[in-house]
């Protein structure tokens, strides 16, 4: 909780912009002339409140809640300059405050389920007002935890719109984010984040990196059996994509397995999507078709990201059987309308891949070799 150790005209203001009242309304609460708040709010600094006054605004603040402290010290600290700020101590410490970790910790997990929603805007809000607010140099070990998750959350909001530029801002992030938890010698964390920067490196098309960075993290005992097997899962999409597909294969199918025994039903309908797609490079359109149809039967496809890969991998299998492909180009055009609206750039990216293969595919052998009629 943040005390004032002496108030001035400058604390006042920042208290009542904090509370959200008008001029009018914090002096009636404080039971005083609206004169003698005007007057702090003239003279900011240069004024200071008498002793009787000094203890009904630490009373004030006292009282308020978590959100109006946070909104005060930030207030606070835009309001005062270093040169302001010289030999004068306002606030008991430099750090977070105990109420201050909580409410990081709190944003934290709405940027969780922000992002599980593609909603990048509100992630980023949450995520820079605490990154902006603190250094890590400043922070104990609680305070460089947090720093580190909102470090590596910035690097999933970077990863998941998918631009270039964003893919290497998520590198960087992730690179922070691994240092900090290095220090704090926290192993399943760094581990987790080797695999989220196995990730980047796959969707930079650094297929052969990412799939042996995969193999390693598969069998590493600092992740858990899940991201163990979501890491088996990933080196069959990178060999996948790497044309290695009946080899992909046996390696998605065990990760398949895994999530059946772990009976993670998402993570296993969206194995059955992976399969379905390495089938299709294999040219067995029959088990295509058979593992698409347990994907689209069982997986979730409630956000924005979900519907895209679910969609796109539907309109990638479609569009490879005569018999389906207009249906398969109308699904990559509904697919392709969902990732515009929701940000989703590297998923957009290989959607016009695809529909790139698609036009290749059909033209006559004399438009291919680009001889004008």
């Amino acid at each position: 909780m943040a005390t004032v150790h002496h108030w001035t005209g400058l604390e006042a203001k920042a208290l009542r912009l904090a509370l959200r009242l008008s001029v009018r309304a914090f002096a009636q609460q404080l039971g005083l002339a609206v004169e003698t708040v005007s007057k702090w709010e003239s003279k900011l600094a240069d004024t200071e409140p008498r002793p009787d006054t000094q203890a009904i605004l630490d009373t004030a603040l006292g009282r308020a809640d978590a959100a109006v402290h946070l909104r005060f010290e930030t207030l606070l600290s835009e309001m005062t300059s270093p040169v302001q700020n010289a030999g004068r101590r306002r606030v008991t410490a430099s750090g977070p405050r105990t109420w201050e970790y909580e409410s990081w910790a709190d944003d934290l997990d709405r940027v969780v389920v922000a992002l599980s929603r593609q909603n990048f805007a509100s992630a980023n809000s949450l995520i820079t007002r605490w990154l902006s607010r603190f250094k890590a140099p400043d922070l104990d070990e609680k305070g460089l935890y947090l720093f580190a998750r909102s470090t590596a959350l910035l690097g999933d909001l970077k990863r998941y719109q998918g631009t270039f530029e964003g893919l290497m801002s998520a590198r960087h992030s992730y690179a922070g984010a691994r240092a900090v938890f290095t220090q704090l010698d926290i192993p399943r964390r760094v581990a987790q984040l080797d695999l989220s920067l196995a990730v980047v490196a796959e969707m930079s098309g650094k297929l052969k990196v990412a799939a042996r960075a995969y193999e390693t993290l598969a069998v590493d005992e600092r992740l858990s059996s899940l991201d163990r097997a979501r890491a088996q899962l990933w080196v069959g999409t990178a060999l996948s994509k790497d044309g290695e597909h009946d080899y992909a294969t046996r390696v998605m199918q065990a990760a398949t397995r895994d999530f059946e025994n772990l009976a993670e039903i998402d993570d296993w309908s969206v194995a059955h999507q992976k399969l379905a797609l390495a089938r299709r490079g294999a040219g067995d359109l029959a088990a295509a078709f058979r593992f698409l149809d347990i994907a689209c039967t069982t997986g979730s496809a409630e956000s924005p990201m979900q519907r895209v890969q679910l969609t796109t991998a539907q309109a990638h299998i479609l569009r490879t059987d005569p018999a389906t492909h207009d249906a398969g180009l109308r699904l990559l055009d509904d697919a392709a309308r969902i990732a515009a609206e929701a940000g989703l750039g590297h998923q957009l990216r290989s959607i016009e891949a695809i529909r790139r293969t698609c036009e290749g595919a059909f033209r006559s052998p004399h438009q291919r070799t680009g001889s004008a009629e």
